[in-house]
């Protein structure tokens, strides 16, 4: 096998989002939203996507870049996807590698990566000086024979749910509402210095971002909670964020925002909808569970600090 890793080339988009599909059934990836995902980046992220081609073919990739929504500097991520069918051959090592020494150059001096929660991706972890911190679920709920709850006949005075399409001339509430509940996420690294233009570029104008789909949840004419639709045109549906501004919080909010999505989602002939937890994220899990979504498989969030291990 002839290995090479190199710079992500627009015609790789196709390969690389079946690759993503192949490597975790979890993710909606589509060559639109790959393609966008390089050439949108923010310049504080220094991305760069690189892919490993065995004999003519994509078989790995991995994303680089800088955690430039955190406050705190020196942070970067960078998870190798390699093919079911080439893995145990040198791929993955190859293309963190080539990841690590970007991030390096760019000025991290912590890095994080996602490890499936299984022996062999663990111990590849380990191996690489990474030590596990933080276990995350993905979820999966059968759209086709869910039994979502009903939508409610009437809602509380004042409270209005809307569509992410109808916020199309003036985004930036949402905005508001997304920032504030990701800087509220459980996790390792805060999501505390989002910025409205790179939120624009990276998630309002996203390719698989569905608006239609999108719920969000007014109260008074002020967005209190949303539940943001990711799909890829082949029926699966992925809840991207859901969440709820903190002074609207325990009243059943995002919980009426993420069912009038999934209802949407069904009704537009989507058959499988995806979401993932930060296992500590016990709002969001017993939320996902009476919606019927269930375990789809784990990863660790991984960490380790540049010139240790």
């Amino acid at each position: 096998m002839t290995l090479t890793v190199r710079d992500f080339r627009r015609s790789d988009a196709k390969a690389v989002a079946d690759l993503r599909r192949a490597s975790l059934p979890c993710l909606v990836s589509t060559p639109q939203g790959v393609a966008w995902q390089v050439a949108g980046a923010p310049p504080a992220q220094r991305l760069r996507l690189f892919v490993a081609e065995s004999d003519g073919r994509v078989v790995g990739s991995v994303h680089s870049g800088l955690l430039h929504e955190s406050s705190v500097p020196g942070q970067g991520a960078a998870s190798p996807q390699v093919h079911p069918d080439h893995r145990r051959r040198g791929v993955g090592g190859a293309l963190l590698t080539a990841a690590e020494q970007h991030l390096s150059a760019a000025g991290a001096t912590r890095l994080f990566a996602w490890a499936v929660d299984e022996p062999g991706p663990l111990a590849f972890a380990r191996l690489r000086g990474y030590r596990p911190s933080r276990p995350a679920h993905c979820l999966r709920l059968d759209l086709t024979a869910a039994a979502l709850p009903p939508l409610p006949g009437e809602l509380p005075p004042g409270v209005r749910v809307c569509t992410g399409a109808d916020f199309g001339a003036d985004p930036r509430p949402l905005f508001a509402a997304d920032a504030e509940a990701a800087a509220d996420e459980p996790g390792d690294v805060a999501a505390d210095a989002l910025d409205y233009d790179d939120w624009l570029r990276t998630t309002w104008e996203h390719p698989c971002i569905d608006l239609d789909l999108t719920s969000v949840v007014t109260v008074d004419g002020r967005v209190a909670a949303f539940s943001l639709a990711l799909t890829d045109g082949l029926g699966r549906y992925s809840s991207a964020m859901t969440g709820t501004r903190r002074a609207f919080r325990g009243r059943g909010l995002a919980r009426l925002a993420k069912n009038h999505s999934l209802h949407r989602a069904r009704d537009a002939g989507c058959t499988e909808a995806f979401t993932g937890n930060d296992a500590t994220n016990a709002p969001m899990l017993a939320i996902n569970r009476a919606f019927g979504y269930r375990p789809f498989g784990g990863e660790w969030r991984c960490v380790r600090e540049v010139g240790q291990g």
